[in-house]
């Protein structure tokens, strides 16, 4: 609950100060937005949520076999994106990178508070 919530204000903080326009923003004429969203679009809050949870399935489970579902949810969420006209290829890239990071932190955290 606390990494989802921490993400979240991260991923949104991060967006005002790089203050990039969505791309139905951008590109009035050529995209029609398909999804309610703010007007910035960089990192993919969504993308960042669906990659640190595949993360911290994989390294959690026991079962290997769980990572490639997972981390293919996590893409077709980051293609969904792109899809509904609210993120750039780009916005989806460091959304990925921001969620695989948050995932090893929140699991390298739980490994050193509980001696694992």
């Amino acid at each position: 609950m606390l990494l989802a919530q921490g993400l979240a204000l991260f991923t949104s903080g991060l967006k005002y100060p790089v203050n990039r326009p969505s791309p139905f923003v951008s590109h009035v004429n050529d995209l029609v937005q398909l999804s309610k969203t703010g007007k910035y679009s960089f990192p993919s809050g969504h993308t960042s949520s669906a990659f640190s949870t595949a993360t911290v399935i994989t390294l959690c489970s026991q079962h290997i076999y769980l990572a490639f579902p997972s981390y293919a949810y996590a893409a077709f969420v980051g293609y969904s994106r792109m899809r509904l006209g609210v993120h750039y290829t780009s916005d989806i890239l460091g959304g990925m990178v921001i969620g695989i990071g948050s995932g090893l932190l929140t699991w390298q955290l739980d490994q050193t508070i509980n001696g694992k």
